[in-house]
């Protein structure tokens, strides 16, 4: 089955919306200056890969990613779900039109 653009376009913005929402979440903004300012200890120095800042910085921005990846996983799934529930509903609807 082909989605329309419409549709496409519908999922993309709520998207983009969900991932500046994200971003801006309490927990991982603290996290962004703080991996900002380990990458900026990080780059101080040529000799990076056997530095301790690097682990720090490495260690930080992996975090960062995960809470951020795990954030649009469950808000895909929540949005997922309504989606669902109203496309059943729609088909609900139609197939008692259908029957009278």
């Amino acid at each position: 089955m082909k989605l329309p653009a419409w549709f496409k376009g519908v999922i993309q913005h709520r998207l983009d919306d969900v991932c500046a929402r994200i971003i801006r979440y309490p927990e991982i903004s603290k996290l962004r200056k703080e991996e900002s300012l380990a990458f900026q200890k990080l780059i101080s120095d040529m000799d990076i890969v056997n530095r301790p800042e690097f682990s720090e910085w490495e260690d930080k921005h992996h975090y960062k990613q995960a809470l951020e990846n795990e954030a649009l996983y469950w808000q895909g799934l929540k949005d997922g779900a309504q989606l669902a529930h109203v496309v059943s509903g729609m088909m609900i609807y139609d197939e008692q039109e259908e029957d009278e």
